[in-house]
């Protein structure tokens, strides 16, 4: 594979803090790289560092002779005045992007369609339009342009799920190439799952490189950070025997240890779930009772606009809920009926006395009032000492969880980044002792290592918990049932989790590219009021009154003789593929100074990870044969 973009020994520094420490690093054609790190850390420096719009202290940075290279930032770039179809389409003629399936895909999946009604028509201007829309806007013009080289710094802010499922699709299908490369800073765990062939995590000045998404990533820091431990652990004991073998002149060796599977069952096989769902529930019943926010026949509207109708909802102590829905759908205005800061057209909500409710929004300005308090008062206004997951938890010891370290903590308010006022207003409700908690995008503008943190935290929270989040991640994370919001009014429950969202948006709406396995089961209908009014007195956890799902159809007995078949033959395949594959980390290791050597193991090494992701899918497909 060409390399696209190389940097060496790349350094750089903004005032006192050095972003880039003697960096290298190369971006490949094929390439799908995802970027990770604290906020702060150097990200976007480097995306900036790679689009040649910042230059580096020392070092080289080198670009492929006529390779183009397209940049979505952050910053709002686009002229006011100019229509939609100028700022995506530029001068194309009508038959060329009207006959271009990939420009047609890209009109669809970002805005809707040919008439684009997600930004009000193609004729129509730049001014007036949302962040959000403007965002969709921009990330439409480069996809349509196609660079050889795409940089995205967070492409799924502003995309609900549906979104992101298609973006990941799209990116998949189209920057898969020799001849062009992807890298993206990105928080969306999920997103970076599903499209990074490698991940980058820049800390401290340097960037370290990972085959693999988010979950690989995971896994290999932990098995780096493992490593490290037990050398540490053994180096003492070790000193006197390498002092003798050094003495009796034995010839140096080394080793590069090599991610494997056992490895990674070995990380894994002592860990405890990640909460105990029978102890937290015991303790939120004790905390809340039996009742704790009910829905009868509610209905909200705003003007004209019918957001929630006729709904009836019973949310059980201990309950974790996650929401997902299309922009506008009513997710933030259902967070406000439960907590009862909207009045309702009709219908009663009931809440329990026992009920203390947590809710963030999306809104900072409640922290105006606190711009000349430092992080530790602001958090000790609320309460000095919590106590989670049964444990006393001091201000000062959440604050730290929560990524505010010592010296931090002495920060005013006012001098708060995004993300850092973001978690501040996390400490501050948790701080409260809610124990009906209701969180509205608690991701944005935080990075992946303090959304670890805060699901570590809401692990060991004990109360009801709902959720409304584009992150797929954090939902299946922290989550037991999710619900979605269509538009209709109605609230749908997804037996099937995220997945059976995207089908059923997909069945609705064909404008986003989203595969469904053919046995999807088909989404629930809301029943009549009346019937809901009959069942909405059944004690169930978190009741959300509905229709019976249809029936999903059935594999013939020969269709499961034929899955099985597949699967022992994939699963055959796959063992053959492991083997190749640990050959090729022993011969990398062996010709570790051979560069020429090394390229060529990796490009084959790359032919195998392609092969095993063909298998998998064939695989799971025959799976879903079997459940069906």
């Amino acid at each position: 594979m060409a390399v696209l973009i190389s940097v060496e020994r790349a350094a750089l520094a903004l005032g006192t803090a050095q972003v880039l420490d003697g960096v290298s690093l190369g971006v490949a054609g094929g390439d799908r790289i995802g970027i990770v790190g604290r906020n702060g850390g150097g990200k976007t420096t480097l995306l900036r560092v790679l689009a040649g719009d910042r230059t580096v202290d020392s070092g080289r940075v080198a670009r492929l002779g006529g390779a183009t290279v397209g940049v979505l930032t952050q910053d709002d770039t686009l002229d006011p005045s100019a229509t939609v179809r100028e700022v995506v389409l530029g001068d194309r003629a009508e038959h060329v992007w009207a006959g271009d399936a990939r420009i047609r895909d890209v009109l669809t999946g970002l805005l809707g369609g040919i008439d684009a009604p997600a930004v009000g028509g193609l004729d129509s201007t730049v001014d007036g339009k949302s962040g959000g829309e403007r965002r969709r806007l921009g990330l439409a013009q480069l996809l349509v342009d196609d660079p050889d080289v795409l940089l995205l710094d967070e492409p799924t802010n502003h995309l609900d799920v549906e979104g992101v499922a298609w973006l990941a699709e799209h990116l998949v299908r189209h920057r898969s190439r020799p001849d062009n490369a992807l890298v993206a800073i990105t928080h969306d765990r999920w997103f970076l799952d599903a499209v990074a062939t490698r991940t980058w995590e820049v800390v401290d000045g340097q960037v370290n490189g990972f085959d693999g998404g988010y979950a690989a990533y995971v896994l290999a820091k932990a098995e780096r950070e493992r490593m490290a431990r037990v050398t540490a652990e053994r180096r003492n004991n070790l000193l006197r025997k390498e002092l003798a073998w050094l003495r009796r002149g034995a010839p140096a060796r080394t080793s590069k240890p090599k991610f494997r599977i056992d490895a990674a069952n070995a990380l894994i096989e002592d860990v405890p779930p990640l909460r105990n769902d029978v102890e937290l529930m015991a303790f939120a019943t004790t905390r809340l009772g039996k009742d704790v926010i009910d829905l009868l026949d509610a209905s909200v509207a705003v003007g004209d606009r019918v957001l929630l109708d006729r709904i009836t909802w019973h949310l059980a102590p201990g309950a974790r809920i996650g929401i997902v829905g299309v922009n506008g759908s009513g997710k933030s205005t259902l967070l406000r009926a439960l907590a009862g800061e909207v009045p309702l057209a009709s219908g009663k909500r009931k809440q329990g006395v026992t009920v203390r409710i947590g809710h963030l929004t999306q809104e900072v300005r409640e922290l105006d009032r606190l711009a000349d308090k430092r992080v530790i008062e602001a958090v000790e206004e609320v309460r000095k000492v919590t106590v989670l997951a049964g444990k006393e938890v001091t201000a000062s010891t959440l604050a730290k969880r929560l990524g505010f370290p010592g010296p931090r903590q002495q920060t005013r308010v006012r001098d708060l980044s995004g993300g850092e006022r973001r978690r501040l207003q996390v400490l501050r409700i948790l701080m409260d002792e809610p124990n009906v908690l209701l969180l509205d995008e608690p991701t944005n503008d935080l990075d992946i290592e303090t959304l670890t943190s805060l699901e570590d935290v809401l692990d060991g929270w004990a109360g009801t918990l709902l959720v409304v989040s584009h992150d797929r991640y954090l939902l299946e994370r922290i989550a037991d049932e999710q619900v979605a919001l269509l538009g209709d009014g109605r609230v749908r429950q997804l037996p099937g989790g995220v997945e059976e969202y995207l089908r059923l948006r997909a069945t609705i709406t064909p404008s986003y590219a989203v595969s469904a396995p053919s046995s999807a089961a088909a989404p629930s209908a809301s029943q009549p009021s009346s019937q809901r009014q009959r069942e909405g007195s059944q004690e169930e956890p978190s009741a959300l009154t509905q229709g019976s799902p249809a029936s999903a159809p059935t594999a013939t007995p020969a269709e499961q003789r034929e899955a099985r078949k597949v699967m022992a033959r994939v699963e055959k395949q796959l063992s053959k593929l492991a083997q190749r594959e640990e050959k090729i980390h022993a011969a990398m290791t062996e010709h570790v100074s051979d560069h020429a050597k090394v390229l060529e193991l990796n490009t084959e090494l790359r032919g195998i990870v392609d092969e095993r992701e063909g298998l998998e899918l064939e695989w799971l497909e025959a799976a879903e044969v079997l459940e069906s």
